[in-house]
């Protein structure tokens, strides 16, 4: 686009700065026992309070409360999606920049904050706008424009819960017009990769050890708990000791889902991903190759390793044996 096309543009997606995503969205469920169970079995995350009423009332919580992380759960639509595109402003924002080429899109990074606990019974409710929206940036994917909402959660009573800012790059992909991605020598695009690695004081080490080949468990060196994903203090004793063992990767697929859109760059697809129960007793969130995804079955024995899945990243694979 000219100079003059570009800022025609921009005025035009900066007009939707400030606008409410679509009437807010109360969740179809409210806040219940058996969804908390689910997330907490799923998630392997036996805190009593979320899941056992007599323990948890012992506790300075004084009864069952949902997981933190379930908060935007609450009011998400469902699997179908079934929401009315034309009340929902962020897609027709996201159209907007397909027609001018900007036809990828990658979410990048989320912050939530909670306020309270949610307990049995509370309603949730999300109020979405979108919040902000950048100047045009060169990154690694391409020219783009980063865009950010904010969902506001309120209950039944019209008081804030929480708030999570999200923010997605839409940009022009690598094979695109206009695409700053760096070339090669023979001028062949240079591959994307996938998303980098999050790796913080409490966790590196982990990662540490995939680049060389090996999955460790963490392990409290006062009670023995296993647990994973990495974290400070053991679950069961409070602990902050700890020192780790190397998995065999042997396990069965406990749960999956498989991918196939949206397609996100440096990814293969159909993309099927499981939730791996390691002959230890922890679980592994990975990928499941070399079968067709209809042919993926819960319970399957599965026997992983650690591969370069692209040139930059060594990743735990998983294959039915």
């Amino acid at each position: 686009m000219t100079p003059e096309e570009t800022k025609a543009f921009e005025e035009q997606v900066r007009a939707y700065v400030g606008l409410e995503n679509g009437p807010p969205k109360r969740g179809n469920d409210d806040v219940n026992e058996a969804m908390i169970r689910h997330w907490a079995e799923v998630m392997g995350d036996e805190l009593t309070t979320y899941t056992q009423a007599d323990e948890a009332a012992k506790t300075s919580k004084e009864g069952i409360i949902a997981p933190p992380a379930m908060l935007q759960a609450w009011s998400m639509e469902g699997y179908p999606m079934a929401g009315n595109p034309a009340q929902d402003v962020q897609r027709q924002l996201h159209n907007l920049f397909d027609q001018h080429g900007y036809t990828g899109v990658l979410g990048t990074n989320t912050s939530t904050e909670f306020f309270r606990d949610l307990r049995p019974g509370d309603q949730v409710t999300a109020h979405t706008v979108i919040d902000s929206i950048s100047e045009q940036k060169a990154t690694a994917r391409g020219i783009g424009y980063f865009i950010e909402t904010v969902t506001r959660f309120t209950d039944q009573h019209g008081e804030d819960i929480g708030r999570q800012v999200f923010r997605v790059l839409k940009f022009i992909p690598a094979d695109g017009a206009n695409s700053t991605s760096e070339t090669k020598d023979d001028d062949t695009p240079e591959l994307p990769t996938r998303i980098t690695s999050p790796r913080g004081h409490d966790n590196g080490w982990w990662w540490n050890a995939c680049d060389e080949g090996k999955v460790l468990i963490q392990r409290c060196t006062d009670c023995q708990t296993l647990r994973h994903p990495p974290r400070p203090m053991c679950g069961e004793c409070q602990s902050t000791e700890w020192d780790s063992i190397e998995s065999t990767l042997e396990g069965e697929i406990y749960s999956f889902t498989t991918l196939h859109y949206p397609k996100i760059p440096g990814y293969d697809y159909p993309n099927t991903i499981g939730v791996i129960q390691l002959s230890e007793g922890t679980r592994l969130v990975a990928n499941i190759v070399d079968i067709d995804y209809e042919a993926v079955k819960i319970g399957q024995k599965v026997q992983g390793a650690v591969e370069q899945v692209d040139e930059k990243t060594m990743l735990p694979v998983f294959r039915v044996v």
